[in-house]
């Protein structure tokens, strides 16, 4: 089993909060991570609403299976019965003991308002991705916090570029990581695509044309790290703006796709306020759109776009785990410049992140961060262009090239 980067928070988590709920997309290892949990380090009852005679039995009376329980539970999959939660709600108000219940679904509660809302000052919510690379590693990682002490910045290992396009194409679900082949990937995520979009889709809303669902996202996929632009999206798919962000918004539901937002400040310059268009995982993306080895070795546009795809997903997984709370955002102006990513910590300071495909850097990779850096004075922590060389390189006070291999050192 690897060992999963967010588990000390989630052990953390057990000593004094009453509803533990851990989402993430289907496959990602939820099951593995709190069955082992309940193993090896907090003995609880696990309960799977995957079972067809349990989540019979729990939709009939969610009350009644609620109030019989005793001592700590797992429940998996408790979106298949979202009336759980009001019942949790009850009865976590008689009795607010830590870790009573360690819920896990594959649907964003975040997204379902409803459900969250009826468990607010109970329930921490903690996401579990795909593998990360440091986790495929098995390293610890915190590129992202470390990037507002820059003296922290050490002991890079090389980057071997044609391993990592490789790793780019397998992506990180954990059955994907371990499919031996291009082809076995391909047939696992065909079938995985077909799961979702007929299952957990249609157990989230009513579809009137599912068929358009994978087309919708396979233009996701060749939008990536574009700008979301609904009126552009709407023409290509034939759908109404109103359905078209029904689909999105469920897409994002289940973590196949995923928004950058914009980061905003005070600033003298206008800025672009629309979101950038994510895939939850560089394999999917890649099979979705056809990119092989030779693809992305040969293009650069598309090595760039699912480059700039993995930096923004390894980020968002380091941040999952991290203790302190860090913001990701994009940045752009309205007369075209623009920063990949922006991490920015609760005081307002930022870390401004390009990313670039070649093995080379240059000076001026760095002009929109040295700009934003002058007009954030005191709030700039560092700027860092992450390239795919193998050479850590100053280029100024608190400005660092450094490969792509930073993120898992």
């Amino acid at each position: 089993m690897y060992h999963r980067n967010i588990t000390s928070k989630l052990i953390k988590s057990l000593e004094d909060t009453p509803v533990i709920f851990i989402n993430g997309a289907r496959q990602v290892g939820k099951s593995t991570l709190v069955e082992w949990l309940a193993q090896e380090k907090y003995p609880a009852k696990y309960i799977t609403l995957d079972d067809q005679n349990i989540l019979a039995a729990v939709s009939s009376d969610p009350q009644g299976f609620i109030h019989n329980l005793e001592g700590p539970v797992i429940i998996d999959e408790i979106q298949r019965v979202p009336e759980l939660f009001l019942n949790i709600k009850q009865s976590v108000d008689k009795n607010r003991k830590p870790g009573r219940f360690i819920l896990t679904g594959s649907a964003n509660v975040l997204l379902l308002p409803k459900l969250s809302d009826s468990l607010v000052g109970r329930m921490e919510i903690l996401t579990l991705w795909p593998f990360s690379e440091s986790e495929i590693l098995q390293k610890p990682a915190s590129f992202a916090s470390n990037l507002f002490k820059p003296s922290n910045i050490k002991n890079i290992p090389p980057l071997h570029k044609d391993q990592f396009v490789k790793r780019l194409i397998t992506g990180g679900y954990p059955e994907a990581v371990q499919r031996q082949t291009s082809q076995r990937r391909e047939a696992w995520f065909n079938s995985y695509i077909t799961t979702i979009l007929q299952r957990d889709i249609r157990d989230l809303a009513n579809i009137e044309n599912l068929t358009t669902m994978p087309r919708l996202l396979s233009l996701l996929a060749a939008r990536t790290t574009s700008l979301l632009n609904y009126a552009e999206l709407s023409r290509t798919t034939g759908l109404a703006q109103s359905t078209l962000k029904r689909y999105l918004s469920l897409l994002e539901t289940t973590f196949l796709y995923k928004t950058l937002p914009a980061w905003s400040a005070n600033l003298s310059k206008r800025l672009v306020k629309s979101s950038k268009i994510m895939l939850c995982d560089t394999g999917l993306s890649c099979y979705l759109t056809g990119a092989d080895v030779d693809k992305l070795s040969n293009d650069q546009t598309s090595m760039g776009s699912i480059l700039e795809n993995f930096v923004c997903m390894e980020l968002c997984k380091q941040l999952s785990w991290h203790e302190k709370k860090l913001q990701l955002f994009h940045f752009r102006s309205s007369t075209g410049s623009e920063i990949d990513f922006i991490i920015e910590d609760l005081a307002g300071r930022i870390v401004a992140l390009e990313v670039k495909s070649r093995a080379t850097i240059k000076a001026d990779d760095f002009k929109a961060i040295k700009s934003l850096a002058q007009e954030t004075s005191d709030r700039f922590a560092a700027g860092v262009v992450l390239y795919c060389g193998n050479e850590s390189i100053p280029f100024g006070k608190n400005l660092f090239a450094l490969p792509i291999s930073a993120l898992w050192a």
